[in-house]
């Protein structure tokens, strides 16, 4: 027997050893870029741990080097929380832009502060956050992977993160207490897709006969989302991290606070951790050194592995960064600087007119495709009849086109020399709609042309795409092909639809109507709530629809049933309700039916609510159709209640402004505290200004002020209101 347990006791030594040796070549390889083994040495000793494994599968544990690439997800993947919102940056443009935004972080922290900035390259791919959790011996261990999704719910796809080599599954004892971290914190990154694996990728495409990805970007987000993780494997995706948050515990901060005092300690503590994090980074005093910095990575742009639109600054303080707080969209104390747009000149070939959800027509010119910022561009818009007119263009000029942040192609200017004449046809709008028929109209005050048709079938495809998207009702599989099958139109007719586009030729000489292709089948939908009363058999009659992709699909529209009031509200694509106002609206009234009957008058005491789009929603629930909508909805059990927000009356009809470090309150909990009363916080001070609440180091709001005679509080003064 006690021969029986040293050979038990010598197995499962060697199976943590070879482990721990794989481990550190992996973070060679992939982390350090200074690989110590050939490939065939890893392959010999990684089919050695995997024998071992075999003979002893009860030592097997998830963060095994063996166990990187796992079976695909039963049920696709589940939605996660996150510990805090994945919020985007505001964008700077120039130096002037830069400054400014400076400037604002100064006045935020009262001036006399000495305020560091933390400079980094903007990596072009996508955020993903990771939680490690503690191990037996003293180790972290990889728990998840979440994408960023809405910034406050991601899709857990940690199946696939664990592929990613530069991931570690492991960190031992001895890197966390050289990195002075605990065994449970969380890490936020990028996940790109390198430049030569990208080029790898688009080769073999092309050989299957497949159209090669547009940009490394696109590819890692579509990679990262694949449910074959030997797929992702495949890709050489790598994970750069750059955030590192706490996961709360005794003597720590509260989950999703920053964990260490600067932003260039997370980033050092990363690496020691064993983390791959962009060595082009750079703490910095003054702006001056910022620009450097920019234009530094601006000429290293383009020798990099990896693609970059810009740079991103951090005040490096996260003490600054708590005072400094949020937006509601973004931090006070980040900014992105974004590289400018790349361009290229290209013929104006026809310029083709597209409906969508409100019926807004919109100019789309079509391109003699060229190739921009690392994509072909052979569309982009041209917004309305005001923009062709303040651009002069005509059909057959050649265009400037630029991508927007790299992202967004966009005409600039018409360019006319001697190898450039100008196009002689002019850009002329239709009279009627494209798809209906139905007259258009233009709104007083309004540039935009629109079909009022609420029957037209574009808006109705519009509308259907938007209501299944993923920050909407998230029903996956409802994409444009299937969208367009359920309206009526075959596979085939899908590519003569070119999203309900039809030129300025078919707008001169012919019928609207004539002009995109009509369905030859009845419709399976005529709104957007019969999607709820679609069947098994009624996706079959569909083309490359089988048993499979139905069924999942049926789960999916019943899982939508489940979305919030603020996603339903969203759906219902109402004008100018994006989704922090449907938020607002869901948590003021807390149902459907309050907020139908709610007046404009009540709609503008709601914060960020301004009588035009007051007006636009009285508008919506005024309509008979949309009624009948939303009962159609509320019968197949969507979610029309909503926990209500609840609001005092205590200073309702005063406007507060916040300024300097409160005692005891972050801003966020003043505004909340303020707002729950009845109050409204206001960013600026003017004469409508009530009160400024001040603390300490208030700044030049707590000067105008004084200047505007508005009276000022210190937070007991708010509190003593409060009670």
């Amino acid at each position: 027997m006690a021969t029986d347990h040293t050979t038990q006791m010598s197995a499962e030594a060697k199976i943590e050893a070879l482990r721990e040796e794989l481990r550190h070549h992996e973070y060679l390889y992939y982390v350090a870029d200074a690989p110590e083994w050939t490939d065939a040495q890893y392959d010999k000793r990684m089919n050695e741990l995997k024998a071992l494994e075999a003979e002893h599968p009860e030592w097997i544990t998830p963060d095994s080097p063996t166990q990187r690439v796992g079976g695909k997800p039963k049920d696709g993947f589940a939605k996660v929380e996150h510990s805090r919102p994945m919020l985007s940056l505001d964008n700077a443009y120039n130096e002037d832009e830069l400054r400014a935004w400076a400037d604002r972080v100064a006045g935020g922290l009262a001036g006399s502060d000495k305020v560091r900035y933390e400079c980094e390259l903007k990596l072009d791919g996508l955020s993903m956050a990771l939680q490690y959790v503690a191990g037996k011996g003293g180790e972290a261990v990889l728990r998840s992977g979440i994408t960023r999704g809405d910034g406050t719910t991601g899709e857990d796809v940690t199946s696939n993160v664990r592929t990613i080599r530069s991931v570690p599954l492991h960190i031992s004892a001895a890197k966390l207490k050289a990195a002075g971290l605990p065994q449970q914190f969380e890490v936020r990154g990028e996940v790109v897709l390198p430049q030569k694996a990208f080029a790898k990728m688009n080769e073999e495409r092309i050989a299957q006969g497949l159209a090669p990805a547009v940009n490394p970007r696109n590819a890692a987000a579509g990679t990262i989302r694949t449910l074959e993780p030997n797929i992702v494997a495949q890709r050489r995706l790598e994970f750069f991290a750059y955030f590192l948050l706490s996961a709360g515990g005794e003597g720590k901060p509260a989950v999703g606070e920053f964990l260490l005092d600067t932003q260039s300690a997370a980033i050092e503590a990363l690496g020691k951790a064993g983390f791959l994090v962009n060595s082009n980074t750079r703490t910095v005093d003054t702006i001056e050194e910022v620009m450097a910095f920019i234009a530094d990575g601006e000429a290293k742009r383009d020798g990099l592995p990896y693609e970059i639109d810009g740079i991103v600054m951090k005040v490096d303080s996260t003490l600054q960064q708590r005072r400094l707080g949020f937006t509601g969209k973004a931090p006070r104390w980040a900014i992105a600087y974004k590289f400018p747009a790349r361009a290229a000149i290209t013929k104006l070939d026809d310029v083709l007119f597209q409906v969508g959800r409100t019926g807004k027509v919109t100019p789309v010119a079509a391109l003699a495709p060229v190739f921009v910022g690392g994509t072909t561009v052979s569309r982009c818009t041209l917004h309305n009849p005001d923009e062709i007119t303040r651009l002069g263009v005509k059909i057959g000029d050649y265009v400037s086109v630029e991508r927007g942040g790299d992202v967004i192609p966009k005409i600039t200017e018409v360019i006319e020399d001697k190898d450039h004449p100008r196009g002689t046809q002019e850009i002329v709008f239709p009279d009627a709609c494209p798809r209906c028929g139905e007259a258009l109209v233009r709104e007083p005050g309004e540039v935009d042309l629109r079909c009022v048709n609420v029957s037209c079938p574009a808006r109705l495809e519009e509308e259907l795409r938007h209501f299944a998207s993923r920050g909407v009702m998230n029903i996956e599989g409802l994409g444009e092909s299937l969208v367009a099958q359920l309206l009526g139109h075959t596979l085939a007719e899908v590519e003569a639809i070119e999203g309900e586009e039809v030129s300025v030729e078919a707008v001169k000489d012919a019928d609207c109507e004539t002009a995109t292709a009509e369905p030859t089948r009845a419709a399976l939908v005529h709104s957007i709530a019969d999607i709820y009363k679609l069947t098994k058999s009624d996706l079959l009659t569909l083309e490359r629809i089988g048993e499979k992709t139905a069924e999942s699909l049926l789960e999916q529209i019943e899982r939508s049933k489940k979305m919030p009031l603020n996603r339903v509200l969203l759906g219902l694509g109402i004008r100018h309700v994006g989704e922090r106002t449907a938020q607002a609206l869901a948590d003021e009234f807390g149902s459907i039916d309050a907020l139908i009957a709610a007046t404009e008058e009540e709609l503008t005491r709601v914060n960020d609510i301004g009588p035009k789009v007051a007006a636009t929603v009285r508008e919506f629930f005024t309509n008979d159709r949309n009624l009948a909508l939303v009962e159609r909805l509320r019968g197949y059990g969507l979610t029309f209640t909503a926990k209500k927000r609840e609001r005092g009356t205590k200073l309702e009809g005063m406007t507060f402004v916040l300024t300097g470090t409160l005692p005891t309150l972050t801003r966020d909990e003043a505004k909340e505290k303020i707002e729950s009363a009845g109050g409204k916080v206001s960013g600026s001070v003017s004469k409508k200004t009530s009160y400024v609440v001040a603390g300490e180091e208030a700044g030049s709001k707590l000067e105008k002020a004084q200047q505007l005679g508005v009276a000022v509080l210190d937070e007991a003064g708010l509190l003593t209101m409060l009670v």
